[in-house]
């Protein structure tokens, strides 16, 4: 008897959990995946700039994570990882360009020194200060990460440093992301005894090391997208499901019946607990309670010649007159492009704006061209331009995000489990991580 899977949502959860099912229920089980887009990926989407492949979604993933290194390995294409050229970011703030600040977790700095420039002497001053000051901190307390900054070191480390990185990783910012979530080493070391924050930012600061934080794929994450594809052999329904019944029975929005053994739901929390609302209220519930933010890419192709610095890309600062959170310099960062361009993105969007959403095509191209030109100092010519939009795409850790995601593993009944970037973090790492821990869930024994 041929066993039946279904798995909902085309992004990299849904391949990599179909992948993984492909594996362990061998060659005779029958997976149909479901999915309404032009193409599968979802957030992993290579579209051609200037003539040369580039990401216009996620573009990069952490190496310190071991699941896409051996991923690509696993898939014999491991010679196509990519790793930066080693120049380094900037910062923008308060109108002028600061060098990324070393010796933090996530921004938050190990000593006065290390953000000393970018925020005032005042708050050097609050910085250096702060270990003589009184602290208390309950184990197993998860503030925002604004609110304990804020509170030790001042306004303007949130700002300046810690919020231009946790907007370009949640497009949220310190005050939508809980502590435990954007720097578990440093939860942790308070959690140990750490007198005060600067003692646990040094003590949860990684060692130190010249290996490369971050790799990415040549020819863009589509050549990973076709080999998940084609290694797992799944049945492409492209239509979204709009109902979902014990047994297990799936509807699509075509009026089509699906019957299925077991199922993975690889969906925004949003779209999750809309189907799972009848047969696992409880999951459902933890699910609704996940926010999250729409952001937009503007990629770009320009001439070779464009006196960029040598840097890999602008983040910006909370607060500055720009409409752009972050400009990669994508060339800078990954290698020359060829064909006589240079590629670079901007981002744009952040948790409670609804700029990716309601601006135009034409209003961002205008932006990017006018934010460059601050930034940098000069006008940018443009030889092409693709504009993506991810709408609802970037979930808001906030904080007790891990309780609310153990809530809703725990509501989930026998034979339904989920994949997504909503529950064990937001990169793609972490999404090929619970596609297996999905895929783990569901008991099925492997093929022999």
């Amino acid at each position: 008897m041929t066993t039946s899977f279904c798995i909902v949502g085309g992004g990299i959860s849904g391949l990599a959990a179909a992948y993984r099912l492909r594996l362990a229920a061998g060659d005779d089980a029958r997976i149909t995946l479901f999915d309404p887009a032009d193409r599968l990926g979802g957030i992993l989407r290579t579209e051609e700039v200037g003539g040369q492949p580039m990401d216009v979604g996620a573009e990069a993933f952490v190496l310190r994570r071991p699941e896409m290194p051996a991923l690509l390995a696993e898939l014999g294409l491991s010679d196509l990882q990519r790793t930066p050229t080693g120049v380094r970011p900037l910062i923008y703030s308060a109108g002028t360009t600061h060098p990324l600040p070393t010796g933090t977790v996530m921004g938050i700095p190990a000593s006065a020194e290390s953000v000393a420039g970018l925020v005032d002497e005042e708050t050097v001053a609050r910085i250096s200060s702060e270990p003589a000051r009184p602290f208390s901190w309950k184990p197993g307390s998860d503030p925002t990460v604004a609110e304990l900054v804020a509170d030790r070191f001042g306004e303007q480390v949130v700002s300046r440093s810690v919020d231009p990185l946790l907007s370009g990783v949640y497009a949220g910012s310190a005050a939508t992301i809980g502590l435990r979530a954007a720097v578990p080493s440093v939860a942790a070391a308070l959690d140990r005894g750490a007198a005060n924050l600067t003692q646990a930012v040094r003590q949860g600061m990684p060692p130190a090391s010249n290996a490369p934080i971050f790799g990415a794929v040549a020819g863009g994450y589509q050549v990973l997208v076709d080999e998940l594809v084609s290694r797992s052999r799944v049945h492409w329904v492209r239509a979204a499901v709009s109902a979902l019944q014990p047994g297990w029975e799936l509807r699509d929005d075509t009026g089509s019946r699906w019957d299925a053994d077991a199922v993975v739901l690889a969906l925004p929390a949003a779209r999750m607990a809309h189907l799972v609302g009848d047969v696992a209220p409880g999951a459902a519930a933890a699910a609704g309670r996940v926010v999250s933010a729409s952001s937009a890419v503007v990629a770009l192709a320009v001439p070779a010649d464009t006196p960029f610095p040598q840097c890999s890309g602008v983040l910006v600062a909370s607060g500055e007159p720009l409409h752009a959170k972050a400009v990669t310099l994508s060339s800078r960062k990954w290698g020359g492009a060829g064909g006589g361009v240079q590629l670079l993105r901007l981002s744009f969007g952040r948790f409670g704006d609804d700029l990716a959403c309601r601006a135009s095509d034409d209003e961002l191209l205008t932006w990017a061209r006018a934010d460059l030109a601050e930034i940098f100092g000069f006008a940018v010519d443009v030889a092409d331009a693709r504009v993506q939009r991810w709408i609802d795409a970037m979930p808001q850790y906030g904080p007790g995000h891990a309780e609310l995601v153990a809530e809703l593993r725990a509501g989930l009944p026998p034979g339904l489990t989920v994949a997504g970037s909503y529950l064990d973090g937001i990169g793609v790492p972490a999404c090929v991580g619970a596609a297996g821990r999905a895929i783990e869930a569901l008991g099925v024994e492997v093929a022999r």
